[in-house]
């Protein structure tokens, strides 16, 4: 999921806040931040739906299956 944390960083960098700006909007720590980034850990599912909210952008978009202008992206298998 190289995906996720590539996104949550450049969303995040986008708005111009820091990693502990975001992890007090999103209720968590600054440590959750940096090893979602790093692709250490991954939030969980409410977690994900906050982050897509929060930066106006669907869960699909956050986790690769959307590109940027919401077409789906097929994966062979």
């Amino acid at each position: 999921m190289k995906i996720f944390q590539e996104r949550l960083k450049e969303l995040r960098k986008s708005k111009h806040i820091s990693q502990k700006e975001l992890a007090d909007i999103l209720f968590t720590s600054n440590s959750c931040i940096c090893n979602w980034e790093c692709g250490r850990h991954y939030p969980d599912l409410d977690t994900v739906a906050a982050i897509a909210s929060y930066f106006d952008v669907t869960s699909d978009y956050l986790l690769g299956l959307e590109d940027e202008t919401g077409s789906k992206i097929k994966y062979i298998i």
